[in-house]
């Protein structure tokens, strides 16, 4: 799946920021080095973005700037997880997770008293979607299962959460990006969540 891509140009003109300002953010890590993809042109070689990312990007910088430090801001937007826990009550009580999403991962673990943010994030993830409407209870345990034996291969890295159902049996797997995908047409795509995305409106969400 080729990205829809912007050039430089065409961003610092569309967002009204300079060019110091576009490399000042990053290198403060605001604005993730991979982003900043090198292509030929007929005038040499041309700085190109992924043109959703980086407008949503550039648009949470602008929100966020005159509360916060840029180090603040990049905390918030990195994909790295950080150490903070909460209790069932707190989840609930702050409309972090529901209670019904923080009661399907203590059937699952009985005997946890403190969440972890990894943890929190698996149940945000499922949250998400049983409130959505997009899968059942019974799939959101599936979901947990998978992101509980396979996240921590991903952890700080792009990836997607993928929910399939193919007639009525309903599979869930990570894919990092970018990434060119082919399903049959029997295999229905039902929701699709970038976890970096995930975990920034998570962070966002508790602070």
């Amino acid at each position: 799946m080729e990205q829809n891509l912007i050039s430089k140009k065409e961003l610092l003109d569309l967002t009204g920021i300079s060019y110091g300002q576009l490399y000042r953010w990053k290198r403060k890590n605001l604005i993730p080095e991979e982003w900043f993809i090198k292509k030929s042109s007929f005038t040499g070689q041309e700085t190109y973005f992924p043109k959703d990312k980086i407008f949503e990007r550039i648009s949470k910088i602008k929100d966020m700037k005159d509360d916060l430090s840029l180090n603040d801001i990049a905390n918030m937007v990195s994909p790295v997880t950080i150490n903070v826990s909460f209790s069932k009550n707190e989840l609930v009580e702050r409309n972090i997770v529901s209670n019904t999403t923080v009661t399907l991962y203590i059937n699952r673990h009985p005997d946890t008293e403190l969440f972890s943010f990894d943890v929190i994030l698996f149940m945000y993830l499922v949250d998400k979607l049983i409130q959505s409407g997009e899968i059942n209870i019974e799939e959101g345990g599936l979901i947990l299962e998978m992101l509980e034996m396979n996240y921590m291969r991903f952890d700080g890295k792009d990836c997607d959460l993928f929910f399939v159902r193919k007639m009525g049996v309903s599979t869930c797997f990570l894919l990092m990006n970018p990434c060119e995908i082919g399903f049959e047409s029997s295999l229905k795509i039902i929701a699709r969540l970038n976890l970096n995305a995930c975990i920034e409106e998570l962070k966002i969400k508790i602070s």
